[in-house]
């Protein structure tokens, strides 16, 4: 519960201790009470003591949403207040330009101390890096908020047959993980969906203009096809896992 949430541990353990062994229904009384002291914690206590560690929940509007309430649930949508402003302003402008389209937010951060490691990632760990979701299309050509994994990872854009293919070039160095978001989807869904190069490219682009941008990973192949040429757009690393399933960018 540590590793998924942060906070979830500490209040399992008050639950255990709130409960006496010989009490009847044991079980039952240590769930009732781990959930009511969670979700207490989670909407109401969390919230308010994130911004002494310099964190905030992210923001959410009509433009910009969560992919799913596991994110919120699990505290893992706290950002620096610069992240949580640009964020919303990427957001706005990308709407305005395709109406009805949504900045679909993955995982962020957690609430409290720097270097505290939300797995799987490598870097989410200091309020700076967020992750949103790649841009989608129907079979039209017209947008959509579709995307075709419940979780919002693990569904990746492979590079073509003429594209550099990283995530064959880490597996052969040995980095077994790189792909190993693929199992993490939850569930394939709307599978007539496609990759939409035009909406990736404009969100991508409006992230790069932001002078808070520090960096942005996306997969080579991608960087490539969608024309990308900031020195913001970087290389994340065979050690990390593979980006054409989703946007990683982070503060200065």
């Amino acid at each position: 519960m540590t590793v998924v949430t942060q906070i979830g541990g500490i209040i399992y353990l008050i639950a255990i201790l709130s409960v006496k062994r010989s009490a009847k229904k044991r079980q039952l009384k240590k769930l009732a009470i781990f959930s009511g002291l969670y979700l207490i914690a989670t909407f109401l206590i969390v919230p308010n003591v994130a911004p002494i560690f310099g964190r905030e929940k992210i923001t959410e509007t009509e433009f910009l949403r969560a992919k799913s309430f596991f994110y919120k649930l699990a505290n893992r949508n706290y950002v620096r207040p610069k992240l949580n402003e640009s964020l919303n302003q990427i957001a706005t402008k990308f709407e305005k330009r395709n109406s009805g389209i949504k900045m679909i937010y993955l995982d962020a951060n957690f609430p409290f101390i720097d270097k505290f490691p939300l797995l799987p990632h490598l870097s989410h760990n200091d309020g700076k890096k967020v992750d949103v979701s790649l841009i989608y299309e129907e079979p039209n050509g017209k947008l959509t908020n579709k995307k075709p994994s419940v979780s919002g990872y693990g569904v990746y854009e492979d590079p073509t047959e003429n594209e550099y293919d990283q995530n064959s070039v880490c597996k052969q160095r040995g980095n077994w993980q790189y792909d190993f978001p693929k199992y993490l989807t939850l569930g394939t869904v709307n599978k007539d969906i496609e990759f939409s190069e035009k909406g990736t490219r404009e969100l991508v682009n409006l992230i790069l203009r932001q002078n808070s941008t520090g960096k942005l990973f996306i997969e080579p192949h991608l960087k490539t096809r969608l024309n990308l040429k900031s020195g913001k757009v970087r290389f994340h690393g065979c050690q990390a896992v593979r980006h054409d399933d989703h946007i990683h960018f982070q503060l200065k």
